[in-house]
């Protein structure tokens, strides 16, 4: 048997450019980031929301396709954008949703090893203050903090995202940060610092 060569994969930037001619191209992007983009939605709007989010996301992006900067290898910080977009429009939805889940008693923690149930207690107990402080947060505050958090977006990509300056996501995410370390104690739940970007 002949050694295995490995398939390259396409960049983003090429895989959108090749979709200009041959539209079913495009479904390459659903497939890398589809499930990236519904965690994040979901973590912010719940499932049936999310779901139609994340499509109206891809819709979108197929439609705007041929004026993506193709400069830009990556196409995730843009479709992160386009999700952030669309979830600004469900605000009233991601903020009941926070503030049910700050009045949403904990689940009861299960029989186990003491490491994973003391885990799942102090996370049951973070979790009503940290959907209030979230509710409380403005909007261009949360997405940043949330595309840092929970989107694993770099600040240059934040920026590029949401179509602000670098400076003006430092900004909002250190107010945010500070405002939900306030609420959770003084205890950063993002354990993250520039330096790891």
């Amino acid at each position: 048997m002949g050694a295995v060569t490995p398939v390259a994969v396409e960049g983003d930037a090429t895989v959108i450019e090749a979709s200009w001619d041959d539209a079913d191209r495009f479904a390459a992007l659903y497939d890398r980031y589809a499930a990236q983009l519904y965690r994040y939605a979901f973590q912010r709007v719940g499932a049936s929301a999310a779901e139609d989010a994340v499509a109206d996301t891809f819709l979108t992006a197929f439609q705007r396709r041929r004026s993506y900067d193709l400069a830009r290898p990556d196409a995730r910080p843009w479709l992160f954008g386009i999700l952030t977009r669309k979830l600004a429009r469900q605000h009233r939805t991601e903020k009941a949703r926070f503030r049910a889940l700050s009045r949403s008693a904990p689940d009861p923690t299960v029989d186990g090893p003491a490491d994973r149930v003391a885990a799942r207690v102090s996370a049951d107990a973070a979790r009503a203050p940290l959907a209030a402080a979230l509710a409380g947060l403005s909007a261009g505050d949360r997405d940043v903090l949330l595309l840092v958090a929970w989107g694993g977006l770099s600040y240059d990509e934040v920026a590029a995202a949401l179509k602000i300056p670098l400076g003006t996501v430092r900004s909002r995410l250190n107010r945010a940060r500070r405002k939900v370390r306030a609420a959770l104690g003084g205890v950063n739940p993002t354990h993250d610092t520039e330096d790891d970007r």
